[in-house]
């Protein structure tokens, strides 16, 4: 499980880059294009919506508490990416959890 948290506002600390949204989507394009994904499954949270899981709500929550960037990117239960995600290192992620190369 890839799971982006973000909002519509840009990170104060990543100006210039591309909204939470957009880079959900990016990363999406750019992992199918490289890797075998059908045991791959995606999940934006918008962190300034309601009603989220009690995990994801949990994050959000720890988020705002330590002034993390966003998007963050997790895998599984391990953040891999905050702020700006380098595709190198979640490449390396996923390689790392057993995902082949198309």
């Amino acid at each position: 499980m890839i799971t982006i948290y973000g909002r519509d506002q840009i990170c104060a600390s990543c100006v210039g880059a591309p909204g939470s949204k957009d880079t959900y989507e990016w990363l999406q394009a750019a992992i199918n294009r490289k890797y075998d994904t059908e045991s791959i499954n995606y999940k934006y949270v918008d962190m300034d919506e309601q009603g989220h899981a009690e995990k994801d709500q949990l994050m959000v929550e720890q988020m705002e508490v330590e002034d993390m960037f966003y998007p963050l990117v997790m895998m599984d239960d391990d953040i891999v990416a905050e702020g700006i995600p380098h595709l190198k290192k979640i490449f390396k992620e996923i390689e790392e959890r057993g995902i082949l190369q198309k």
